[in-house]
């Protein structure tokens, strides 16, 4: 990759509110009690890689908040934490968001799909 191409985490980072900052350390804290992630800034989003394949993007950094998107197989529509489900068009591929507000937002039911994404999902 040449250099101009390549991205570094501080240009998503630089600026955010020490509370966005304190979310972001938080949410891939508790990723890494499940497993080791890799961080991996990308052009628009940043990656979560668990060493064989990216698990979660961090799509937004907001003022109060982060974005975050779970790819998942199949579709889990009962659950309190993914504000939107959508399929990607053309793929079995459906995108499960969660906005982090607060520290407890990654509670049980998020760890479960956070540890899901980690895991992968079992085929059926």
């Amino acid at each position: 990759m040449a250099s101009s191409e390549e991205h570094h985490l501080s240009d998503f980072l630089t600026g955010k509110s020490e509370h966005t900052l304190a979310l972001f350390k938080h949410f891939i804290n508790s990723f890494n009690t499940i497993g080791p992630v890799e961080v991996v800034p990308l052009k628009s989003m940043i990656g979560l890689d668990n060493g064989h394949k990216r698990i979660a993007y961090i799509t937004q950094l907001g003022k109060n908040f982060i974005h975050v998107v779970f790819p998942f197989k199949q579709e889990y529509p009962d659950n309190l934490c993914s504000q939107k489900i959508a399929q990607v068009p053309g793929q079995q591929q459906f995108n499960h968001h969660f906005r982090m507000l607060n520290m407890d937002d990654v509670n049980d039911e998020v760890l479960g799909f956070m540890q899901l994404a980690y895991r992968g999902e079992l085929e059926e």
